[in-house]
């Protein structure tokens, strides 16, 4: 045999050897423990030994749970019209929510002024009240997905104001290109911002140190108070009584808190819940919250999601609306070119609606005219024609003398042909001249002439 097999079969020897041993050695031990148990049972009575068992299972569950152990544990019976009814309905209580103030950053007329109106609302008490304060851990969840939301809508906002700047290009409409233009930068500046504020919040969320600090006034109200045999009243009628003189109470108490510049509030049923659950979840509470166990829906008996024909209608529905946003702006688009074009339509027109409205004028003062008057004037509203608009001319008053007219500056083509045409029209003058002398002229120039 090998040397490398002779040293496996010792070690699986020795092994075995070993395990034995081991069980020896705890059948030896377990008769001794028995008999240091059974020792010290007669040192211990059977009470001392319930009781160090209690010790030792405290904080552990025991026993059946039942919905009554649970009310006897939680000491209220229910939350109906914003109160805590405790006590198999013998008494009610009803909390106030307030606000602090910035103390610390006052001046000192302003702490001399709170300091004042809280000992007014100490001397004002006709009953007695608890204060309450409830450290909660700051969750900015709901608050980032709410700035995420807006972020969406900010986007799909902007693409649609691209769309609409696209069309507005191929449509050549420059006022409303501007307009677009401007909106979308606007609302790309709330958008940076939006994303900015989304940002630093998510980051202060990843702290979990951050705690806010919420004070309660508790204030109650017994069933005895009533006065009088509350046999002849049923409960609904003793709930409404107890709910009114809480109500005042709550109220008396927020008019003085206010002298302090402290507000206040009375919770809801929901809020007196959540209130309740941080109380008695203080661990789990940060976990899962109250506000997720109501979307949960698992107070309810079933919960189910939207039905498929629901989620269908919906998708529908924003179809819809996007389209008809196309729609209209492409619809004011469309109106406003044909708008222009029928305004050069009226201008080109403008002939005819100036001779039906001139043919309209006559056709009034008919009666007062005469008849071949009125033919000519018909006659010449058929045949009037638009002429055109003169150009403005220049005229230059530097070269002008005081003395003498403006006169009008003409262009050098203009002035060579009028030069030409005020020749001629000067020779035909010295022509007519020579031509049509009257006897009297031809007299003058006989005695102005030398030989005479």
């Amino acid at each position: 045999m090998d040397i490398i097999t002779v040293l496996q079969i010792m070690i699986g020897v020795i092994i075995f050897i070993m395990f034995l041993l081991v069980i020896f050695y705890l059948y030896l031990i377990k008769p001794k423990k028995q008999k240091q148990e059974e020792q010290t049972s007669v040192f211990y009575s059977e009470e001392e030994q319930k009781e160090t068992k209690k010790i030792e299972n405290y904080g552990r569950f025991q026993g059946e749970l039942t919905q009554q152990s649970i009310m006897d544990f939680m000491e209220f019976d229910e939350i109906i019209d914003n109160m805590i009814i405790r006590k198999n309905k013998t008494q009610y209580v009803m909390v106030l929510q307030c606000n602090g103030v910035n103390y610390d950053l006052m001046s000192e007329q302003e702490k001399i002024a709170v300091e004042e109106g809280f000992v007014q609302f100490l001397n004002t008490l006709r009953f007695p009240i608890q204060l309450y304060v409830q450290s909660r851990t700051l969750n900015l969840k709901e608050i980032v997905a709410g700035y995420k939301e807006r972020v969406n809508v900010l986007k799909s906002d902007i693409e649609k104001i691209g769309l609409k700047i696209i069309q507005a290009k191929r449509a050549n409409n420059r006022p409303l290109l501007e307009k677009l233009e401007f909106e979308k930068r606007r609302k790309e500046n709330v958008l940076n911002y939006g994303i900015d504020i989304t940002d630093y919040v998510d980051r202060l969320n990843s702290n979990q140190n951050i705690l806010q600090q919420k004070t309660y006034v508790v204030v109650s109200y017994f069933v005895n108070e009533l006065g009088g045999n509350l046999a002849n009243y049923s409960k609904d009628e003793i709930d409404s009584m107890c709910f009114s003189e809480l109500y005042t109470r709550c109220q008396n108490i927020s008019s003085s808190l206010a002298s302090s510049q402290v507000t206040s509030r009375i919770l809801d049923s929901e809020e007196l819940v959540e209130l309740l659950y941080i109380a008695y979840n203080r661990d789990e509470s940060e976990i899962y919250q109250f506000s997720k166990a109501l979307d949960a829906q698992y107070d309810a008996l079933y919960s189910s999601g939207k039905d498929i024909l629901e989620k269908k209608q919906e998708k529908l529905d924003k179809e819809i609306n996007i389209e008809a946003i196309d729609l209209a702006t492409d619809s004011i688009l469309r109106a406003d070119k044909q708008k222009q074009m029928e305004d050069l339509e009226k201008e080109r027109n403008k002939t005819t609606r100036v001779k039906e409205k001139a043919n309209e004028i006559l056709d009034q003062y008919e009666d007062q005219l005469n008849k071949r008057v009125f033919e000519i004037a018909k006659e010449n509203v058929e045949q009037y024609k638009e002429e055109p608009k003169e150009q403005p001319v220049e005229v230059d008053v530097a070269k002008t003398e005081p003395n003498k007219p403006l006169q009008r500056r003409v262009p050098p083509a203009q002035g060579q042909r009028t030069k030409q045409v005020m020749q001629k029209q000067s020779t035909k003058a010295i022509e007519q001249d020579t031509t049509l002398e009257t006897p009297e002229k031809k007299v003058m120039k006989k005695r102005i002439t030398p030989e005479n």
